[in-house]
Formats: C-alpha cells, sequence, structure tokens
C-alpha cells in the first residue's frame, strides 16, 4: 500500500518501543512469590505481557481466589526497579528525531499507570504527541477505542494513520478501527506490511 498520506504514526509501547518481556516477568513473579504462587509459566506469560495489569492479575490468581489482594498489593508495589530492565529499541530515537515534526508520533499502550515514568526512565519525555494508554479509555486492547481516541485528537481519518504493534490485540484493534497495521517481528500477524526492526520505517515513509 502507499504511505504517502500518512500524518500519525502510533507505536505500541512493550514489544516494539521496548523489549520489556524481561521486566514483566520479574514484575508478576515477584507478584506471584509474595502470595506464596509458582513463577510463571511461558503460556501465563504470552498472556499478561500483551494485556492490562489487571486483566493480567485476575488471570494469574483467579484459581487462587486472590484476586483483589492482588491488584491491591500491585497498587502498593512500585514498578520503578522493573522499568530499569525495559531494554529501548535501538532505532527508536533516531525514528522519532527524523520523522518529528513532519509526522505527529503517539502511543497506544495497555500500560495504565507506569507509562510516564516509563518515558521519564528512558528519556523519552516530549518526543510523542499524544500518549493514551488502558486507564484513558473505557475499552482496553483489542477494543479500537485508543485508536479512536488518537484519530480524534490529531482530527484525521482512519487511512491517515499507522499503528505499530507486535500482537494479535494490536492487529484486532488496527483492524476494528480502519487503521493500517505494521506488524513488529511477528509473521503470523496479519498486517499491511511486516517489519523486522524500527529502522525500517525511514525507508517506508518518506521524511
Amino acid at each position: 500500500m502507499s504511505w504517502q498520506n500518512i500524518k500519525v504514526v502510533a507505536f505500541d509501547c512493550d514489544g516494539v518501543m521496548f523489549d520489556s518481556s524481561q521486566s514483566n516477568r520479574a514484575y508478576y513473579n515477584h507478584i506471584l512469590e509474595n502470595f506464596g504462587l509458582p513463577s510463571m509459566t511461558d503460556i501465563q506469560f504470552a498472556y499478561v505481557h500483551m494485556h492490562t495489569v489487571d486483566e493480567a492479575l485476575t488471570y494469574l490468581f483467579r484459581e487462587a481466589g486472590m484476586v483483589m489482594e492482588a491488584i491491591q498489593y500491585c497498587r502498593r508495589l512500585s514498578y520503578a526497579p522493573f522499568i530499569r530492565e525495559m531494554v529501548i529499541e535501538p532505532h527508536l530515537r533516531e525514528v522519532l528525531r527524523r520523522f518529528r515534526p513532519r509526522y505527529k508520533t503517539a502511543i497506544a499502550t495497555n500500560r495504565t499507570n507506569t507509562m510516564s515514568r516509563v518515558l521519564q526512565e528512558h528519556h523519552l519525555e516530549g518526543l510523542f504527541d499524544k500518549v493514551v494508554t488502558a486507564a484513558d479509555v473505557r475499552h482496553a486492547k483489542p477494543h479500537p477505542e485508543q485508536l479512536q481516541v488518537l484519530m480524534a485528537h490529531f482530527g484525521i481519518s482512519p487511512g491517515q494513520m499507522i499503528y505499530i504493534g507486535d500482537s494479535e490485540l494490536d492487529e484486532a484493534a488496527a483492524h476494528q478501527a480502519g487503521v493500517p497495521f505494521m506488524a513488529y517481528n511477528n509473521m503470523h500477524l496479519k498486517a499491511d506490511k511486516h517489519i523486522e526492526h524500527l529502522g525500517q520505517l525511514i525507508e517506508l515513509l518518506p521524511c
């Protein structure tokens, strides 16, 4: 497809902007350990890595009947030590530098209250024109509401924004919103374009 009409480039956070697998695994395993439960299996981790924290805790603690206790503990727990374990995508800063101000840049993520701290810790403050988290909408991804909020904010049509994600939730949100979808390092997703690193964006979109 042609990318000539694109005005906004929107990113998912985990798995696209950052490799956060190590930090998220450590975070949820810490919570499980606090309640005397075993560490996550790979199947459990695959779920929690894509979903909101409340959805993840409900999934992990439902059988033990401790969902509310886990959620309350999580809200008292500082995420700061785990943010430092997140690894920034090596091309992200260069892409943002090259794209702005020609393109507006945005984030649509199922993170909630940790997103601003992530941007601070990794010195990305001020590099995105709009950030929408699961806490800002009624429905998290795979619902398209986050992308709809972005389009309304920028006053654009679906064909004027691309969304870059790595999961089935991202794919579903983009397709339901009618937004062109670029799959990051996941060939199993149905996408308008597949990329393996963010540096490829510079080749695809005129700067």
